[in-house]
């Protein structure tokens, strides 16, 4: 008769832990959340405006402009 009563505990024992870990990593999730490796929405436009200006500045060369800007449209 014991061992009825030990196997249901038991079960709600790990039912417990289960429902423990499982909070704890939500709550991880939740302060830590992962981040987009991609750029911004605007982050095309504002590296062209820059690219621009330093051209403009004479900073850069047509070619190191070229280049550049091929890189970005990729």
């Amino acid at each position: 008769m014991m061992g009825y009563g030990m196997g249901l505990n038991s079960i709600w024992m790990i039912i417990l832990w289960v429902v423990i870990i499982g909070a704890g990593i939500w709550v991880l999730a939740s302060l830590f959340p992962r981040t987009n490796s991609s750029p911004p929405a605007g982050h095309h436009n504002d590296s062209l405006a820059i690219l621009k200006g330093r051209y403009a500045r004479g900073e850069l060369s047509k070619e190191e402009y070229e280049t550049i800007r091929f890189e970005l449209d990729r």
